[in-house]
């Protein structure tokens, strides 16, 4: 009875192994025929065959804008502000009243200085009619020659008077124009941090407000020492030359948009920062509608003219152990990982492919990491062929 029950459980364990290798095996075959249909539906990806042609990638800087003159307004004497003429961010000409300082002190300070010149004058003109009265006394030898000349002393003395006089009229004429604060150039007003009753000092370390000469504004940004030795094609030309051939640059606004007119480099600083390995670039553009602000930011966006070269989309490529690979598609339609050298140069979204990569061969340009990989098999989609179809079957369909 006891032996009998074990070969009946033997029987059954036996044929419980049997039933589960029955159903892995089914499942693997399963499986092995859901793999075969999966390897025979390819998945549609976009490619673009490469060949060379020309570009013009624009290489992006950032740059901080400035007026082509940020004046600050300091007033020359001291005194409280009695009236603000202008407001921030107002523009302005040449010679136009920006502030009004306390002038009573030295309207005082004038009325002194006339009243000084008055008496000078007083007291030159009868130290003259002394002096003229003792030399007619001294050619007629009634008085010594030593008198005269006293009185000729006492005249050039007062003469003397009279100067210093007329010059402290000047200064406090002088002090009381500088009470009334005038722009030195046209501009635009920047932050007024002082109103009607402020104390204005010239030894104030906080200017007025600052005038700033947008009519034209210059962009600053920065260029590495490798960028100018490229500049320079490595020394072969001088600087001022390479500035003078470099081409037109564009602005790109804080917004992404791009300013309508085009700049121009004006200069490349000779020295290169220690610090931050660059040299300092200005580019000049007009404007004259006043659209750029001193202090604002941007980009400045400078050409880069290349020939015969061959140019791939930055999304078309993926970046391993700092080894970039692009995927080359085969005759059998299988997806080769193929290791490539791109140009520092880029525009955020387009590579120059210095090497790696033949004119005819075909990439793919979709589903990098994800779908395609290396060794996958693909059902090729020209990309071309497709953007030229589209607008043909929205037309079909209007």
């Amino acid at each position: 009875m006891y032996n009998k029950f074990f070969m009946e459980l033997n029987v059954t364990k036996s044929a419980g192994i049997i039933l589960a290798s029955a159903c892995v095996m089914a499942l693997s075959s399963c499986g092995g025929g859901q793999g075969q249909m999966m390897q025979q539906s390819a998945p549609e990806i976009k490619t673009m065959s490469v060949n060379y042609g020309a570009s013009e990638l624009e290489s992006s800087f950032p740059a901080t804008i400035k007026g082509r003159t940020d004046i600050d307004i300091r007033p020359q004497v001291t005194g409280f502000i009695t009236k603000v003429h202008v407001d921030e961010g107002q523009q302005v000409k040449k010679g136009q009243v920006l502030f009004t300082l306390d002038q009573v002190q030295y309207q005082a300070a004038v009325e002194s200085a006339e009243a000084s010149v008055k008496v000078a004058e007083t007291a030159v003109s009868n130290a003259q009619l002394t002096e003229s009265n003792k030399r007619q006394l001294l050619e007629k030898n009634i008085i010594s020659d030593t008198e005269w000349q006293l009185a000729a002393n006492a005249l050039a003395s007062a003469k003397a008077q009279l100067a210093q006089a007329k010059a402290n009229l000047v200064n406090a004429r002088k002090n009381l124009a500088y009470t009334v604060v005038t722009s030195p150039s046209d501009g635009v007003i920047g932050s007024i941090p002082n109103r009607e009753g402020s104390l204005a000092s010239p030894s104030s370390a906080q200017a007025l407000t600052t005038v700033s000469d947008n009519s034209e504004v210059y962009a600053y940004f920065s260029l590495n020492e490798k960028d100018i030795l490229n500049l320079t094609q490595n020394g072969s030309k001088s600087l001022n030359t390479s500035v003078k051939e470099m081409p037109e640059v564009s602005l790109r606004l804080a917004t992404g948009e791009i300013y309508p007119l085009k700049g121009k480099v004006a200069t490349v600083s000779g020295v290169i920062n220690n610090t931050t390995g660059a040299a300092t670039v200005r580019a000049l553009f007009d404007n004259k509608s006043g659209m750029l602000r001193s202090g604002s930011t941007g980009q400045v966006l400078i050409p880069n003219n290349f020939k015969d070269v061959i140019i791939i989309p930055q999304g078309a490529t993926s970046e391993l152990q700092n080894i970039r690979f692009a995927y080359v598609v085969n005759d059998s339609n299988k997806i080769v990982a193929t290791p490539i050298e791109v140009s520092n140069i880029s525009d955020g979204k387009n590579f120059i492919v210095t090497s790696g990569l033949q004119p005819g061969q075909r990439i793919a340009i979709e589903g990098i990491g994800t779908t395609v990989r290396d060794g996958v098999t693909i059902t090729p989609v020209d990309a071309a062929q497709t953007q030229a179809e589209q607008p043909q079957a929205e037309a079909a369909e209007k």
